[in-house]
């Protein structure tokens, strides 16, 4: 599985994902995929999987289908997002 985070910088909500992030790193040694929705392959991503909503983390299956997927800036736990990224 493959989980990735796509957000905005120089955003009100920057600091706490860069801050959820780097929890994140420590706690389980995994970097998640940062992707800015602005970007090409963010502005797919948002069409493919209808995110409308900064920051967004994705889960997705080998095969692409979405697994789960949180929005908003009450970010999730990392024990959450930890059981799709083990895999990766």
């Amino acid at each position: 599985m493959k989980v990735k985070i796509l957000y905005k910088e120089q955003m009100d909500y920057t600091r706490l994902v860069e801050d959820w992030l780097r929890d994140f790193k420590r706690q389980t040694g995994r970097d998640l995929e940062k992707i800015d929705p602005e970007s090409r392959e963010g502005v797919s991503l948002c069409r493919t999987y209808d995110i409308l909503e900064f920051p967004s983390i994705i889960a997705l299956g080998d095969d692409g289908t979405l697994q789960n997927y949180w929005r908003g800036i009450i970010l999730p736990t990392i024990n959450e997002v930890n059981y799709y990224a083990k895999d990766s």
